[in-house]
């Protein structure tokens, strides 16, 4: 099964992330995304926020109010294990960009609202293991679109 970019989404004032239909990857994140709190996002380990189209159609499924940007992620990625998508694991986004997860996200309370009762628990990786965004590092830089095919790259 072949894994493509679903969406990619930046902000220039945090939260919401909106949809573009391309972007420039550089060490430091999306070109054109910034983050309010540079304590807890942002930064070279964390320069991309990633999750899975297919555990956000889940969450909707549940009930919860998401859309693509709405848990401020940057890439939203469509036919790829999310299991496999742990720290350490390398992937290749399009014909050059290369990212390394570096950790599992906590859920900000800016995004509380697009969950039942408010309940960030439901995307932390403690409380229900899967089911978190994960931030990335920038290896190679270089431009990504929307449709561009994703590989996960043996360790």
């Amino acid at each position: 099964m072949t894994a493509w970019i679903f969406s990619i989404t930046l902000s220039n004032e945090g939260m919401p992330k909106l949809p573009v239909q391309s972007g420039e990857v550089t060490a430091a994140g999306l070109a054109g995304d910034r983050q309010r709190n540079l304590k807890y996002h942002g930064g070279e380990a964390r320069a991309l926020c990633l999750f899975s189209l297919e555990r956000l159609t889940a969450l909707q499924q549940e009930g919860h109010p998401l859309y693509p940007g709405s848990t401020g992620e940057n890439v939203l990625i469509a036919g790829l294990d999310w299991n496999q998508v742990i720290p350490g694991a390398r992937l290749k986004l399009g014909g050059q960009v290369e990212i390394e997860v570096t950790n599992y996200t906590e859920p900000c309370h800016t995004i509380r609202d697009n969950f039942i009762g408010q309940d960030l628990k439901r995307m932390l990786q403690e409380a229900n293991p899967g089911w978190s965004r994960v931030y990335a590092r920038v290896l190679t830089p270089g431009a990504i679109r929307v449709s561009d095919e994703v590989t996960l790259q043996a360790a």
